[in-house]
């Protein structure tokens, strides 16, 4: 007996109407279910990410984990054991991670807040940059006024006030309510009132939680980095890393394309900071070089003002760019002494902060240069700022470092630029008579130090 193929489901419901053809209704039918297993594979899409998700937290270590840290509001003791927690594996065998883990990028396990010590326009800046990622950012200012002004209008007052904040940055002048939930913290005061700030927040700074300085300079007092300042005042039992990179802060809050480079000893916490502000406008790389960076970030702005005298005296663009190279020479020369990597003082941190900081028109540095370069005196010109020139500090305190540290025959030919831009600020040259000394100098290669 001969059986009849069943060509659809729809025979048993929907029998062939008179005038319809067969490849019609296999037409109707094909279009419901590609439809039906369409929306199957939407669906399944839609949860591949969670079931991976899954997959990855069944295989990891139940260390890594913690279900009471998915908590909206951790407590400070939550932050010291997780961050306690991160240490402890990042520094015992560092095992990569599975290859799932490294495909599929997962939430952090808690909720992340990041508080920014520091209001001026660098401490602005980066609360910004954080907060448009969708992170809560507290930006901890010196008077509640501001902080009002700032939570009212979402504007500074004072600093870039043409620029609005996103509404998740909140400014308080409660140290203990920025500080006590925080899972990173970022550092943008001064170099040189950092160690008696620190000396007013360290006790509201949860333990092992990371700090991130965005500061550039030397101490005058210790001629010391920012590496030593923070370790001196905060311990050394917790992390460290240093943003540093050209970055001005009105263009980062205008969005402008930036490019920094975060260093840190643990190149896993560069690693998480990187992904945590990397965004389209703002490109971030990351490095293990802490001397280099911070080497780059300090004796980049001595070179801005000499760049900004040689502009004022207007002696045009072959002097400014003569200077600006031999300039980043001795940066290299420095660097090298104290362990840097050639790399890292070629690469944004050095070169690149280099060339923003002499040619770009925000720099305070290079404007503070351009007046002493028209006769103005250094008192004078501080006296108008309303903002630091880290430069101006740095350079006397460099000179006393490199003499310190550095040894060797005849250490001003070595780092003429360095040291003639301290004697000026300190009054003993004027801006003409440095450049004539340059001008001066005793033929010899352009790399002595490499002539072998």
């Amino acid at each position: 007996m001969t059986r009849t193929p069943i060509k659809s489901v729809k025979h048993f419901t929907n029998p062939v109407k008179p005038g319809e053809t067969e490849s019609s209704t296999d037409k109707q039918i094909a279009t419901l279910f590609g439809g039906f297993f369409q929306g199957c594979i939407l669906q399944f899409r839609k949860m591949r990410g969670v079931l991976l998700l899954l997959v990855t937290l069944m295989t990891s270590s139940p260390d890594v984990y913690n279900v009471s840290a998915f908590s909206s509001v951790p407590s400070r003791a939550s932050i010291r054991d997780r961050s306690l927690r991160r240490n402890t594996c990042r520094s015992a065998s560092r095992k990569p991670h599975s290859i799932l883990s490294m495909k599929v990028p997962t939430p952090p396990p808690y909720p992340v807040r990041v508080t920014v010590m520091g209001g001026g326009n660098f401490g602005i800046a980066l609360a910004s940059v954080v907060a448009k990622r969708g992170v809560p950012t507290t930006l901890l200012v010196r008077s509640e006024e501001v902080a009002e002004h700032i939570n009212e209008n979402h504007r500074h007052p004072r600093y870039m006030s043409d620029i609005a904040l996103p509404r998740t940055v909140r400014a308080t002048a409660n140290k203990t309510t920025a500080l006590s939930d925080a899972t990173y913290i970022i550092h943008a005061v001064p170099v040189q009132y950092t160690r008696e700030y620190l000396a007013t927040v360290k006790d509201d700074i949860p333990a092992n939680v990371p700090i991130l300085s965005a500061s550039k300079g030397i101490e005058t007092s210790s001629l010391g980095f920012m590496a030593d300042i923070l370790k001196e005042c905060l311990g050394e039992d917790r992390s460290y890393a240093f943003l540093s990179g050209p970055s001005f802060a009105r263009e980062i809050c205008e969005g402008v394309a930036t490019a920094v480079v975060i260093a840190s000893e643990d190149i896993m916490l560069a690693d998480d900071l990187a992904e945590l502000m990397a965004g389209e406008d703002f490109a971030v790389f990351t490095s293990r070089d802490v001397i280099g960076v911070e080497v780059g970030g300090a004796v980049k702005n001595v070179i801005a003002i000499a760049a900004g005298m040689c502009e004022g005296l207007g002696l045009g663009t072959n002097a400014m760019s003569g200077l600006v190279t031999r300039g980043c020479g001795e940066m290299r020369r420095l660097g090298i002494y104290l362990g840097a990597r050639p790399s890292t003082i070629s690469g944004l941190s050095g070169v690149g902060d280099t060339f923003g900081t002499c040619f770009g028109p925000l720099s305070r540095n290079r404007q503070f240069g351009y007046r002493l370069g028209k006769g103005e005196t250094p008192e004078e010109i501080r006296a108008s700022m309303t903002e630091v020139a880290e430069g101006v500090d740095t350079s006397i305190a460099l000179v006393k470092m490199i003499k310190k540290r550095c040894n060797g025959y005849r250490l001003d030919l070595k780092y003429p630029i360095l040291f003639g831009v301290a004697d000026i600020i300190e009054g003993n040259m004027r801006p003409l008579e440095g450049l004539k000394g340059l001008m001066n100098f005793p033929t010899r290669m352009e790399n002595y130090d490499e002539r072998f």
